[in-house]
């Protein structure tokens, strides 16, 4: 297989650029595998499709203000490349910076994502305030650089003062205040995320009792969302793949409510992946680069609510692997038809 077997065309103006007002006010595309049909539903509805013995699980991670901006220590802005934007900004010293992941205990030593990259060499210095700057330390397979901050004070405290939230680059808006709240679930606990498992977006505490009415339990995994969720497939060739590692945790009472439930209903392409790495372990807790695509027997998951993704992504490869090739692009072409919103605050789609 290859990834371009996984395209779809998609007007620029059906990208959400903001969230509803109303979190459950989405529309959601019901698709039916076994029948082979699909039907225009409201988010709203999804406790209808629960039912005694299920179990709906969330990804608790909490995504954290892990965008900075900063300068290169000793240069600055001058003005050159009047008619070239992008060689002004590069001589500008401006550096753009998005935390992926702690890889020390401390949280002083960040896997990041350094803008320009090419500028930005082993061993030079970011300052980012008065108060905090960091030192690039190694550089990574894909591109990605090893920063060691240095700050006053705690180092999560200093980016929720300085730090943006993350917003996906489709969104061509800068962040607000209102992003902090909105692009977060209303069950977010575990802080470390870069991108909110966004299919968990839509829930609202009112929504989640209804759900436990119809009679499914609710059990919560942790996944924190990195650079394999979001970063392009670097191969053509689907089974040469290899994602990023992410680290996944599940604490014993939501286990044992999955391990009791009939079918479990994964919230979101992190959810699978979360409960697939688990069924193939046997570990509740650890590091996976598990890339599910076409012809993966999945081991536990029974039914997927998830967002619309992007063309030549793992997470459209995924739902394929879950729903069927054919017919979950057919599925895509509809819903652009019929002007569903896509992306991190659009719309969602029902898998059984």
């Amino acid at each position: 297989m290859r990834v371009s077997d996984f395209d779809y065309h998609l007007p620029e103006e059906l990208i959400a650029q903001g969230p509803l007002e109303d979190r459950a006010g989405a529309r959601m595309l019901v698709l039916y595998r076994d029948a082979g049909r699909w039907e225009d539903r409201m988010f709203r509805e999804l406790p209808e499709f629960l039912e005694e013995g299920d179990c709906l699980v969330l990804n608790d991670s909490r995504v954290f203000p892990s965008r900075l901006y900063g300068h290169r220590e000793g240069v600055h802005a001058r003005p050159v490349g009047k008619n070239n934007p992008k060689l002004r900004e590069n001589l500008s010293g401006k550096v753009e910076v998005l935390l992926l992941r702690p890889v020390s205990q401390d949280a002083r030593e960040w896997q990041a994502l350094v803008r320009p990259g090419r500028k930005m060499r082993t061993s030079e210095r970011i300052r980012f305030d008065d108060e905090l700057e960091a030192e690039i330390t190694s550089r990574g397979e894909f591109g990605e650089r090893t920063l060691r901050f240095t700050a006053k004070g705690d180092i999560y405290d200093a980016l929720e003062r300085i730090g943006h939230v993350p917003l996906p680059p489709y969104i061509k808006r800068g962040d607000t205040m209102a992003d902090r709240e909105r692009y977060q679930t209303v069950f977010a606990r575990e802080k470390g995320s870069v991108a909110a498992p966004t299919a968990g977006l839509h829930f609202t505490p009112e929504v989640l009792e209804r759900c436990r009415a119809a009679g499914a339990a609710i059990a919560y995994v942790t996944l924190h969302v990195g650079l394999g969720t979001f970063q392009p497939l670097h191969s053509e060739v689907l089974e040469q793949v290899r994602l990023h590692q992410e680290a996944y945790s599940i604490a014993a009472e939501n286990a044992a409510r999955m391990n009791g439930a009939r079918r479990l209903v994964a919230v979101g392409t992190t959810s699978v992946r979360t409960i697939e790495s688990a069924a193939q372990t046997g570990a509740l807790g650890g590091e996976t680069e598990i890339f599910i695509y076409p012809g993966y027997s999945f081991r536990r998951t029974g039914a997927l609510v998830t967002n619309f993704h992007l063309p030549r992504s793992s997470l459209l490869v995924l739902a394929c692997a879950f729903g069927g090739t054919d017919f979950v692009l057919n599925a895509y072409r509809y819903a652009v038809e019929q002007r569903y919103r896509f992306y991190s605050y659009g719309d969602c789609m029902l898998i059984l």
